[in-house]
């Protein structure tokens, strides 16, 4: 299957810039140990493979995965690079693993590269823990500090259950009843200034491992959720799963995203795609477009594409973990002149592995190197 979005790791606390609060998840491939922290959990997930879906590439584990060589550490005469400026309105959290590895590893020659080019740019945060009486509070942590400095943050609820069909990132809330109330829980967090939310990555273009009743049900609770967050906060910006362009055809994504709610405006904003992934921008530029023009509803819907990992796009042979020669993609922004695009979003952060040059979602100095040099 071409399915999840990338390898998430429970953190019990902030430790991703893109994921504040835990696991990192993704694709199906095997999943990091879920362990505990000071603060959130937060980590993205691993790629989803970009062969077609009836193919499955990921390693079922760690083990499994193929190995990669470490790319070779630069000397200290190696010329810095520019730093990339920060989006103006888009919030970045201040406790990541990259900032952790920063602050312990100053002498490090790929320092300046990595924290000019990775380190600080704004990227999402992660709630992957099925953490019902801490999520609230974890949550209001992030918008909080956010609205405190008049900035837009991304947060990504991760935890519908049978998440990744049982792969690689499986986890999430026991059953539909409990993910209904966590995601009242979460919504209770949102505050009242606008936030983007990346309501549940894979959980629709990743939905045929279901029954048709289990599909059915899932969807009505992901319609439920987008209700539920948007009566909470007016102003979040509610955005649901469109896979990838390398996944599945436009008419049927954007069939499977009005079962889901997505076509309402009573919980949707639109839809997000490329979460983890590496396919090009102007691919699912065209491809957002395709499945928005398919999937009807109001015309303000719009997408934000996740460009943390696709500057060179998605490798000619599939692989999906830690592929070499990879870059990072466009700055994040919630302005892209481009009509119907309403972001380029930083999901995944780039330097968290997949699980082939580092443990999965835990962060790689070597790969995040690789991925922020010229």
């Amino acid at each position: 299957m071409v399915a999840a979005a990338s390898v998430v790791v429970a953190v019990g606390t902030a430790t991703g810039m893109v994921s504040a609060l835990d696991d990192g998840h993704g694709s199906n491939e095997a999943r990091p140990e879920v362990t505990e922290s000071p603060t959130l959990d937060i980590r993205p997930p691993a790629p989803s493979p970009s062969l077609s879906p009836s193919v499955t590439t990921r390693p079922a584990s760690p083990s499994a995965a193929p190995k990669k060589q470490a790319s070779p550490t630069p000397t200290k005469t190696e010329k810095k690079q520019p730093p990339v400026h920060t989006a103006a309105r888009l919030y970045r959290h201040p406790d990541s693993q990259v900032l952790d590895w920063l602050r312990a590893n100053a002498g490090d020659p790929r320092h300046d590269v990595i924290a000019s080019r990775i380190a600080d740019q704004p990227a999402a945060v992660w709630f992957a823990a099925y953490a019902p009486d801490t999520i609230t509070a974890q949550v209001r942590a992030v918008t909080t500090a956010a609205a405190a400095q008049d900035r837009v943050p991304v947060v990504v609820a991760y935890t519908i259950p049978d998440r990744d069909c049982g792969g690689a990132s499986q986890g999430g809330a026991p059953d539909l009843d409990a993910y209904d109330a966590w995601i009242d829980r979460f919504a209770a967090g949102l505050g009242s200034d606008e936030v983007v939310v990346i309501l549940e990555p894979d959980s629709i273009a990743q939905s045929e491992c279901l029954s048709g009743g289990g599909r059915a049900d899932r969807f009505a609770s992901l319609a439920r959720a987008g209700r539920v967050i948007k009566a909470a906060n007016p102003r979040a910006r509610v955005y649901y799963d469109a896979g990838h362009s390398g996944w599945h055809p436009a008419a049927k994504q954007a069939d499977l995203l009005r079962q889901a709610g997505a076509g309402s405006a009573a919980s949707s904003d639109g839809i997000f795609s490329n979460v983890s992934n590496f396919h090009r921008t102007a691919d699912e530029i065209a491809y957002d477009r395709r499945v928005l023009t398919a999937l009807g509803g109001p015309a303000d819907l719009g997408a934000v594409i996740d460009t943390s990992r696709n500057g060179n796009g998605a490798p000619a042979d599939g692989e999906w973990c830690d592929p070499d020669g990879r870059k990072l993609g466009r700055t994040p922004t919630l302005n892209t002149g481009e009509a119907r695009i309403d972001g380029y979003l930083w999901v995944k952060l780039p330097g968290e592995s997949d699980g082939c040059k580092g443990a999965p979602g835990t962060f790689t100095p070597s790969y995040a190197y690789d991925l922020a040099s010229p």
